[in-house]
């Protein structure tokens, strides 16, 4: 539910935990919470962003994109928004890109702690088409500098096993990462394949990527298909 007295702000995460719906200041169109970042306002009066919606203070709320965070930024947005003079970053756009990167990594390495990676080719084209692990793989990830042969390959693979010959992948494709960040996430060098098994950590690492997608992809209403199936 909106808050009915400012449309803009919320009353801070406490009170508004049962919200699924928030107006984007700059759009100013009504979408699920799942497509807009929140933002607050730090003790010294920054921009701060709230990805996990969690920061105290009253929240400004703007479309998960890129482009909708440049244009709040170039259009004082927040200072209209929080109704008093903040600073908002020049860079917060790419800022706000790098931590939604950040977190990504940190629920990779999460999911890899539990158990729910495998990474390297040959393990991962493994789990593709063979035994119990193939029954369990949630998303195939490439690294997004990755060489063109080695994703063409996997990605036949994950076609011919859900036996749909061309059309969209059983599961995402995750390419929002770098060979670096995979890197960081699993503690290994050169990452470039890996495959993502069952299990809440991996959900949450699929739903992170997810909003980075759509962080990068969306505008306007163009909210990334492609963060479904292509990361």
């Amino acid at each position: 539910m909106l808050a009915t007295a400012d449309p803009e702000l919320d009353n801070g995460p406490r009170t508004d935990r049962s919200a699924t719906m928030r107006m984007c200041a700059v759009s100013r169109e009504v979408r699920p919470v799942e497509e807009l970042i929140r933002f607050v306002l730090s003790p010294q009066g920054e921009v701060v962003p709230d990805l996990k919606r969690k920061l105290p203070g009253r929240g400004l709320w703007i479309t998960a994109s890129r482009t909708r965070v440049a244009e709040a930024v170039r259009r004082s947005q927040f200072s209209r928004g929080f109704k008093r003079d903040v600073r908002a970053a020049q860079t917060l756009a790419s800022d706000t890109e790098n931590l939604l990167v950040r977190s990504a990594v940190e629920a990779l390495a999460m999911a890899a702690k539990a158990g729910q990676v495998v990474a390297g080719f040959a393990k991962v084209e493994e789990a593709l088409t063979g035994g119990q692990a193939r029954s369990r793989v949630l998303a195939l990830i490439h690294a997004s500098d990755g060489a063109a042969d080695g994703i063409r390959k996997l990605d036949a693979m994950v076609r011919q096993r859900g036996g749909n010959h061309g059309e969209s992948p059983p599961f995402p494709v995750v390419t929002a990462l770098t060979s670096a960040e995979l890197d960081l996430a699993l503690g290994r060098a050169n990452v470039i394949h890996a495959a993502l098994l069952a299990g809440p950590a991996g959900k949450t690492f699929l739903s992170r990527s997810q909003i980075l997608v759509r962080y990068r992809m969306a505008d306007d209403d163009k909210t990334a298909g492609a963060a479904k199936n292509s990361g």
